[in-house]
């Protein structure tokens, strides 16, 4: 159950509604704090106790407001909300509580901006808490994304110069449609001319952007998110076909939306979707699901499964006896010379 608000919260919070709504009047305040009015008036009175001036006047025009030429921090965290930030923040980017770290340092910037007691606890958080990183994530450049979600936002196209994680690189003019974080991964999903189809390029793998004078519309009643998941698995250098002698339904959970599309079929279901790491889906991906299968293409993913199955078998490869080193047999009080 959530802590309840500390009066110094509320009363942070009365003077956030009294800025974007002079002339509150004192019932407004209370419904807006889910107290009483009584409750209102007693935090309006800690505003003024720290110095902050509150005007108020009767009568049917009459209510609160913040007195003329109030100057006030542009941002005021209550202790949870600063709190919570901080824990945010290093969720999501455990390197935050290095020093010289680039979100370490802006983070560091809002605490030291917190009034005492809020910032006292939240850098006794970001000291004492700990986050593993997530060897999966990656950070894109902040002025890639940043160029993106521009061009996003004014809905321009433009051309990204990309290097695939097998190493190649290209040049694709396309439509941004939407950034999207996904498991610590940020996603481009855009409308690429150079196809004409759906992409989702990593933003990490970007190595440049340029804008295009085109504008663009993107797709009316767009979910980034489902598009995203839809079309992870498609667009990349190596085909990929695996079968499943399972059915549709019992395999469907086991699939990940970056290893592609999966069907129906007579004998079970089939996984249609591209790669451009091979190795990678035989090793991490299709070993985890636990169905046979049968992998009809491409050759690099048949090349790179048959990789994989020689490697293991050659793990539980019986050594001749004569390679075997005879240890001497054991001792009347059953201890032997082995070691």
């Amino acid at each position: 159950m959530p802590a309840e608000p500390s009066p110094t919260a509320r009363a942070l919070r009365a003077m956030e509604i009294l800025r974007a709504r002079p002339g509150v009047t004192a019932g407004e305040l209370a419904a807006c704090l889910g107290v009483t009015e009584r409750a209102a008036r007693r935090y309006v009175g800690i505003l003024r106790e720290a110095g902050i001036p509150v005007e108020s006047a009767r009568g049917p025009y009459g209510g609160y407001r913040l007195g003329r030429g109030t100057r006030l921090p542009p941002v005021a965290f209550t202790e949870p909300e600063a709190l919570g930030l901080v824990m945010a923040v290093l969720n999501g980017h455990p390197a935050s509580a290095d020093v010289g770290d680039l979100v370490g340092t802006a983070l560091e910037k809002v605490i030291r901006a917190l009034p005492e007691n809020v910032g006292r606890q939240a850098a006794a958080l970001r000291e004492h808490a700990s986050a593993a990183p997530d060897r999966f994530s990656a950070r894109p450049d902040p002025a890639t994304t940043g160029a993106l979600v521009a061009a996003i936002a004014d809905r321009r196209r433009v051309v990204v110069a990309y290097r695939s994680e097998s190493g190649n690189e290209w040049e694709a003019e396309v439509d941004p449609w939407a950034v999207v974080v996904r498991h610590g991964r940020w996603y481009l999903l855009c409308h690429s001319h150079r196809a004409d189809a759906v992409r989702t390029y990593r933003v990490d793998r970007v190595r440049r952007v340029r804008r295009s004078t085109h504008a663009f519309e993107p797709p009316a009643g767009l979910d980034p998110v489902a598009a995203l998941e839809e079309n992870l698995g498609t667009g990349w250098e190596f085909a990929t076909r695996v079968v499943f002698g399972a059915p549709f339904s019992e395999v469907a959970p086991w699939i990940r939306p970056p290893m592609g599309r999966l069907e129906p079929s007579e004998d079970g279901c089939v996984l249609i979707g591209s790669t451009s790491n091979p190795a990678m889906y035989a090793q991490e991906w299709l070993p985890n699901v636990p169905f046979p299968f049968r992998v009809e293409g491409g050759p690099e993913l048949r090349a790179a499964v048959a990789a994989l199955a020689s490697r293991l078998a050659a793990a539980l490869a019986v050594r001749p006896v004569d390679d075997v080193t005879r240890c001497p047999q054991s001792d009347t009080d059953g201890s032997s010379d082995v070691f």
